[in-house]
């Protein structure tokens, strides 16, 4: 059996402390550690839990429940515990998801509190949701965002200094602007090195690449994921059939289909199905878990 990596000995002592800490410790400490934690962590936990102390455990984190800690759990997971939520606690976890992220969660969620998030954001918004949301999941239009910084090829890089120092952020993970023309086609990117190395009074012309590795719609994401590693890209421009930009893909999403691929991998070799719940108490051969085998929590803590 290969050795573990350096992150599944950390999630193992995470996973070992957490442990500790239900068992020995106080109500204030384990929501305290819950509160220290990062959601993909937390993710962790919950996944790792037997069904019983699960819903205890997330009976802690409901109150402060955000949409990105729903977006690391399992699939089957997920659907459980938002069926669990009240409509008013599934609108406010979906408060401050970027584009791509909410058009995931969304089909997952009761039909009336979907439109009442869609409803709740400003016409750009929804429209760039909407779009995402008519993609298949599984496909570069299901995996993008829609948050691309776009120039025209005609403005100095003075000009796009300038813009930026107004516009005051940058999307995550932006490497690189997208070069368009007045109907929206892409013509190229400008990297950000390229921005701040170029001569001031050049145009965005002289200065951009027009060899573009740009993703059409409909690449499958296994695709697109190889694609990023054999590229090492940051990110990358999704266009439609005609060339037209709709959005772009950036690493971190490329990690969360790599993570989904490893966990349909995993599921393969344990014999187990989409439909299996695969973090029940009664998978004793998961590595990650056995930790839980025997633990009881007394009352009292929690």
């Amino acid at each position: 059996m290969p050795e573990a990596t350096q992150v599944e000995e950390a999630q193992q002592d995470t996973l070992q402390r957490f442990s500790d800490v239900l068992e020995h410790g106080s109500l204030a400490q384990v929501y305290a550690m819950l509160q220290s934690m990062h959601t993909a962590e937390i993710a962790y936990i919950l996944e790792s839990l037997p069904t019983d102390i699960r819903k205890t455990v997330w009976g802690l984190i409901r109150p402060n429940i955000d949409g990105d800690l729903l977006l690391h759990l399992n699939d089957n997971l997920r659907a459980s515990l938002i069926s669990e939520m009240a409509p008013q606690e599934l609108v406010a976890a979906a408060e401050g998801l970027e584009t791509d992220d909410l058009a995931d969660l969304l089909p997952e969620m009761p039909v009336d509190v979907t439109e009442q998030i869609l409803q709740s954001l400003d016409e750009q918004n929804r429209r760039s949701v909407e779009h995402v949301m008519s993609f298949d999941e599984n496909t570069a239009g299901g995996l993008m965002n829609t948050d691309t910084i776009q120039i025209r090829p005609d403005i100095t890089i003075d000009v796009v200094l300038r813009y930026l120092r107004l516009r005051g952020n940058l999307p995550d993970a932006t490497d690189s602007l997208m070069v368009v023309d007045r109907e929206g086609q892409l013509l190229g990117t400008l990297s950000l090195t390229r921005l701040l190395t170029s001569e001031a009074g050049a145009t965005v012309a002289e200065a951009m690449e027009k060899e573009v590795q740009s993703i059409s719609a409909t690449t499958p994401t296994v695709e697109v994921a190889k694609l990023f590693e054999h590229r090492d890209l940051i990110s990358a421009p999704v266009i439609d059939d005609d060339g037209y930009l709709i959005g772009r893909i950036t690493i971190d999403d490329v990690v969360d289909v790599i993570r989904d691929e490893a966990d349909h991998s995993f599921m393969g070799m344990a014999g187990l199905n989409e439909e299996e719940d695969l973090f029940a108490p009664v998978i004793a051969s998961s590595k990650r878990r056995t930790i839980w085998l025997g633990v009881s929590v007394p009352c009292h803590h929690l």
